[in-house]
Order: structure tokens, then sequence, then C-alpha cells
């Protein structure tokens, strides 16, 4: 609701009502109990528009194969679908990868095109300095990770470093998922390192709607 309400605010210059967009999701939901929940502002002749999408459930998949490819998302910062990421994402599938790595000029790595991307040192988690989305389960994980003795701190992360890292995983509202290969450079997650953070995630208390 925070990232709605400011990205709102930004890209259209108007406000957005937390009450009205629950009762939306309540009433596109019905009866669902379990359920994906997209909520999409558009921009009309009349102002911005609200629209909820509700589809099945799904999990991160996991693991993961990432091709690198040079591509930013204009304004990384605010989640929308005005971006050709969706292409990228196709040609590394095409190229038999599951998602594509998205890195600045310099060969930092951002994002993918459907998460956020971490990796695992001996010191903890290491999120990329670079431009992209500040996601939610990201934030989630950042917020309550002290509580759990996990350490995250953030630097940049080049491509030719890939190789020392100890491990990499992807996390978005679908949960979190370990990444095996970024292009030929294997990555041998431990996967008491992933589960340590899934632990975590699910540890965070719910909202209502």
């Amino acid at each position: 609701m925070e990232r709605l309400a400011s990205s709102n605010r930004e890209v259209f210059d108007a406000g957005l009502d937390p009450d009205v967009v629950r009762s939306l999701i309540r009433h596109a939901l019905g009866e669902t109990s379990d359920a994906s929940v997209r909520v999409y502002v558009h921009r009309t002749d009349d102002g911005p528009v609200t629209v909820v999408t509700v589809r099945p459930p799904a999990e991160m998949a996991s693991p993961q194969r990432l091709r690198a490819i040079a591509y930013m998302r204009p304004e990384p910062r605010i989640k929308h679908v005005h971006t050709d990421q969706g292409l990228h994402r196709e040609a590394a599938q095409r190229a038999g990868f599951d998602d594509a790595v998205l890195t600045a000029a310099d060969d930092r790595v951002s994002e993918t095109t459907m998460a956020n991307i971490g990796f695992f040192d001996e010191m903890g988690v290491v999120w990329p300095d670079a431009p992209m989305l500040d996601g939610i389960t990201k934030q989630l994980l950042e917020r309550h990770a002290a509580d759990a003795g996990v350490r995250m701190r953030e630097r940049p992360v080049h491509l030719a470093e890939l190789a020392s890292m100890t491990g990499a995983f992807v996390s978005s509202a679908r949960g979190i998922g370990l990444v095996s290969t970024i292009d030929a450079v294997a990555l041998d997650t431990p996967q008491a390192r992933l589960d340590e953070l899934a632990e975590l995630y699910a540890s965070v208390p719910w909202d209502e709607i």
C-alpha cells in the first residue's frame, strides 16, 4: 500500500486511498482464500483508475539459471509496465535459461526481470548497490533480519566477481528461490542458507486485507 501510494503520487500526482484498494481486493477475491492478487493503477482521461486481478497462487521457481543482459529498466525504483524487461526474459528462456539478470553499463548486477537478486558471502547477505526496484519481500527480509541474526548489507556486485560468491537467491512476492547459475558461472548455494531466509520470510507477520 505504501509503494502504491508513493508511486501514484510520483507518476500521476494523485492520492490513493488504501481503504478503497482493500475494498476492491476483497470484492475481487470473493470467497477465494488463497490467490495471487495484483493491483494496477492506470492513467485515463478522467484520472487514475485502479484495477485488481486475481489468479491462482504461484510459487517461486527454484533453482533458477539466469542470463546476464545489459539493460536497466526506465525509472527502476518504480514498479511499472512501461519496459522491455519481458522481451529479455523471453530471450533468456529461448536460450535455455529461466530468466535474465539485468546489469548496468559497468557490469553491476541490478535485479532480474521478475525479482530482486541477493548474494551470499562469508559475512552474510549482499544486496547489489544499483538502480532497482526495492521489492517488498526484500524490504521485509531487511526489516526483520537483525532479529533473526541474519546480517545484510548493500554494495556493488559486478559480474566479474560472481565466482567468488558462495551463492545467490532471488526474492519476490512469490517467495525466495535459489540461483544455481548466472551465465556460465555455477553458484554452489548452500541449501541451509536459503532455508534460513525462507524461515525469516515465513516469520513476518501478515497484514489483514
